[in-house]
């Protein structure tokens, strides 16, 4: 084991993109993105000291708690392997022993189904919180619609979409939507139709800068917007992320006029070609609420999702090491508390 320096980098890189585990979150790249925490890398270690596991943490100052350490779908290694996990472990606890931190938290690209990892990672020591149903619970969504890529062709994946998924798509075209590449530039009219996209379903915007930040670190590698126009005006944007042999969608936008114009179809369906046309093997379509029923106010975003003919997929949720348990305790329950206050004061404000 060791803990990731300068002469590494390189040799990280090209380790993580090349994995079949690989995430855009424990890159370098979003490391800098998420500047507002440090980050730390821990790496295990083959016979002839070659990378064959690692995870990427970000380690952050909480008020009054102390350093949290957190992991963004992090470790990337055999996932089966006990001893590549428990040298993850061991740095892991050092760099915990080096901030003094009061636990250590990540949230893995595991089902949740998989009881061979669940009883590995019990073994080492970890502990299991799985009960979120709703995806603003965790920091990464639970619960996700993921398209299978590998080996297939555009019309294979065309043919296997919703039939009202496809008349959605040919009525953009037919309609006139245009979709073009954005440019950093073009961030500031993502950013307006996404505050929009905000107040209209409830949830919270980051700043223009943070697109800024991102478009800086990733793009034009791992990062592209993608917006669509009616009549040479903005109407929906989307921002993908390309990382190793997989993308996501990670964040998406839509004006409160020409929604009837279905932009959003058009959006997804150009970036899924894309993915195919760069020999991807999955799209994630990330986060959706893990309460089916058509009287949630997410279920719209649910049933967009499924349209596309993805697979609705459960991750294991929040995989920790509580080093002063009664702590984590008090801080789980001050965060929950906030966040219902927050949400109480944006429906008060909305009225």
């Amino acid at each position: 084991m060791r803990i990731l320096e300068e002469k590494d980098k390189e040799l990280y890189t090209a380790f993580l993109e090349k994995h079949d585990r690989c995430n855009f979150q424990q890159s370098l790249e979003w490391g800098k993105v998420k500047d507002a925490w440090k980050n730390e890398i821990v790496l295990a270690e083959g016979k002839d000291s070659e990378i064959i596991g690692s995870v990427s943490i970000l380690v952050r100052k909480i008020p009054i708690f102390g350093y949290l350490m957190y992991s963004s779908r992090g470790p990337v290694c055999d996932i089966y392997n006990e001893e590549v996990l428990s040298q993850l472990t061991e740095g892991i606890k050092e760099i915990a022993k080096k901030y003094k931190a009061f636990v250590f938290k990540m949230e893995p690209d595991i089902k949740s189904s998989d009881e061979e990892f669940r009883k590995i990672i019990k073994k080492i020591g970890y502990k299991i919180k799985d009960d979120a149903k709703d995806f603003r619970e965790e920091i990464q969504p639970r619960y996700v619609f993921r398209l299978d890529l590998k080996g297939k062709t555009e019309d294979q994946v065309f043919a296997d979409l919703h039939q009202k998924t496809r008349y959605n798509i040919r009525l953009a075209t037919k309609k006139g939507v245009e979709v073009r590449e954005g440019t950093r530039e073009d961030l500031k009219d993502f950013h307006k139709i996404m505050v929009t996209t905000g107040q209209r379903d409830n949830f919270i915007i980051r700043p223009l800068s943070y697109f800024e930040k991102m478009y800086d670190n990733l793009a034009p590698k791992h990062m592209k917007l993608l917006m669509a126009y009616y009549e040479d005006k903005p109407i929906a944007g989307i921002i993908p992320i390309m990382y190793g042999n997989k993308t996501w969608y990670l964040y998406g936008a839509s004006s409160n006029e020409h929604r009837n114009l279905m932009p959003n179809y058009l959006l997804q369906w150009t970036m899924i070609k894309e993915a195919i046309q760069n020999g991807c093997d999955m799209y994630d379509f990330r986060g959706v609420s893990g309460v089916v029923d058509e009287n949630h106010p997410q279920y719209g975003l649910y049933r967009f999702k499924k349209g596309f003919g993805a697979e609705f997929t459960e991750f294991i949720g929040e995989v920790y090491l509580d080093f002063r348990p009664l702590w984590y305790k008090i801080y789980k329950f001050s965060e929950k508390t906030f966040r219902k206050l927050r949400g109480l004061k944006r429906k008060i404000l909305k009225q």
